[in-house]
């Protein structure tokens, strides 16, 4: 496997590399990228193979949802995660970005709301924004090194205005697995309010020795019929910018819904993402998969033992994701000073914590998915930046 290559990726219209400069004022030239979420090393062999053999035949012409597409994602659930699905059931948008944009579309109105749990995913606000949709912000509790849900708070928070409940299961950016009591407290946390489910598993293969991760539709089967399950090859395979992603969705109506609007839309999916999330969703990327699960496993031991180093600074123990969700609370410092120390001494490109709403204004989140030497490098550069406090 080659986790630990080195691989350039400045000038190949990379985002996270060719952009970091404009968007965090650090230069690719001698700054780190450890900001969005995907991975600086190839996808799997087998994910390879099948596009060089597409490349070789070399006619890229109209193509399909093929069967053998269809049947390598119902193989995955099965095989991963005991979620026994329909491939009828499955549709296919640009990506879970442009997925979670079509819920929005589809199943509410400008002016509606959508309930969030905080911190999460910065995207899931700018979306419900972006759509002309209202945020209904409901904060997760802290208790130790993770969160909880807090169930009777965010009932007081409703306005009764939300039309969808948004849920990211393992959770981005703490990399916490929801326990299955947990995850049917959500769906019927949702049914109670009217608010259609829409929960968004696509770090679930992303998951660290000892934890086992549950599908919702596992957890919750009574509630398939008020949930929508956006799942993807793209971050565990690091083919994001294939923009291929998937609803699975049981209940009939809603699916003749969504399927009514992206044929109204007129969308139809890649060629080459077809082709690799059916070679990715195999044996072959099942053995690289786990492998990839090894190095993170490594990277996150020592970007954690090195960060938690630092007096005041504190990284959340990861079950899930390769997202570093790091707490700078103790050190007293604004997180204007943070921010500054981390790229302006650090050289080092991250995510913001409050842009994942409530309860991420102390944090930072890092991407672990990279070379083993770059954590190396990072840890150094991140002690040097603090080294006042040492």
């Amino acid at each position: 496997m080659s986790f630990n290559t080195p691989i350039d990726r400045r000038n190949t219209a990379s985002v996270k590399w060719d952009l970091m400069e404009k968007l965090f004022q650090v230069s690719p030239d001698d700054g780190l990228a450890m900001w969005t979420a995907d991975s600086d090393y190839p996808t799997a062999p087998c994910v390879l193979e099948a596009l060089q053999k597409a490349v070789n035949h070399g006619v890229f012409g109209y193509g399909f949802e093929s069967p053998a597409y269809l049947d390598a994602i119902a193989w995955w659930m099965k095989a991963r995660h005991g979620w026994e699905i329909e491939t009828d059931w499955i549709l296919t948008t640009q990506g879970l970005g442009n997925a979670i944009a079509l819920c929005l579309d589809v199943w509410s109105a400008p002016g509606d709301a959508a309930a969030i749990f905080t911190p999460v995913y910065h995207e899931f606000a700018l979306k419900v924004q972006k759509a002309g949709r209202v945020v209904t912000e409901c904060p997760l509790k802290r208790e130790g090194d993770t969160y909880v849900l807090d169930l009777e708070d965010a009932q007081s928070r409703l306005t009764g205005k939300e039309k969808l409940l948004i849920w990211c299961s393992p959770q981005n950016p703490s990399g916490r697995i929801w326990t299955a009591d947990e995850l049917r407290a959500v769906a019927a946390f949702a049914r109670k309010n009217s608010m259609l489910l829409i929960c968004d598993e696509i770090h679930h293969d992303l998951v660290f020795a000892g934890n086992s991760f549950v599908a919702m539709a596992v957890a919750a089967p009574d509630e398939m019929d008020n949930t929508v399950y956006l799942t993807s090859a793209s971050k565990t395979f690091n083919i994001a910018g294939q923009r291929t992603g998937n609803m699975i969705i049981a209940d009939e109506k809603l699916r003749a819904d969504m399927r009514s609007r992206l044929n109204s839309l007129d969308y139809k999916p890649s060629v080459l993402g077809v082709t690799m999330i059916a070679a990715a969703y195999s044996p072959e990327g099942a053995i690289w998969a786990d492998a990839q699960m090894a190095h993170l496993q490594t990277n996150r031991d020592i970007f954690d033992a090195g960060i938690n180093a630092i007096p005041g600074v504190w990284s959340m123990p990861l079950q899930a994701t390769y997202l570093g969700w790091v707490d700078f609370s103790g050190t007293g410092m604004s997180h204007e000073e943070v921010a500054t120390r981390i790229r302006d001494v650090a050289k080092i490109a991250v995510s913001a914590g409050p842009t994942f709403g409530t309860g991420g204004e102390t944090f930072m989140r890092f991407n672990l998915a990279t070379q083993t030497a770059v954590i190396e490098d990072a840890v150094s550069r991140m002690q040097k930046a603090f080294s006042d406090l040492q």
